[in-house]
């Protein structure tokens, strides 16, 4: 019965690493969204406030382009930014939920360990 516990402590605890590491991963995929997303912020009011030509980077080139069109790529840009910020927001609350579930679950396998429980 014990062995069976430690087992069980065992494969918890390396869930528990793989969900913590998981959660490092979103945890800098959010960072560079939100940082993304403060970028064509910034550049979105830099071109509302141009008065001469815009240029945008496609593919390693530079090249002429409307200023409305510039506008509507930002947009695009920064609502797909959004978007993505959403989904792995939510994520990372689920995975967050889960990994204070294997923790509580590992703490009460320790405990009973211990003879606490």
């Amino acid at each position: 019965m014990a062995q069976q516990n430690e087992q069980e402590a065992e494969k918890l605890l390396r869930d528990y690493q793989m969900l913590q590491e998981q959660l490092r991963v979103y945890a800098i995929q959010l960072e560079q969204l939100k940082a993304q997303k403060a970028e064509f912020e910034r550049a979105n009011e830099e071109v509302s406030a141009a008065l001469g030509k815009v240029y945008i980077s496609v593919g390693g080139l530079i090249v002429e382009t409307t200023k409305e069109k510039a506008l509507t790529d930002l947009k695009d840009r920064t609502e797909l930014s959004e978007t993505r910020i959403t989904s792995i927001t939510k994520q990372f609350n689920e995975m967050k939920a889960k990994e204070k579930q294997l923790s509580d679950k590992i703490t009460e396998l320790y405990k009973e360990a211990q003879g606490g429980g």
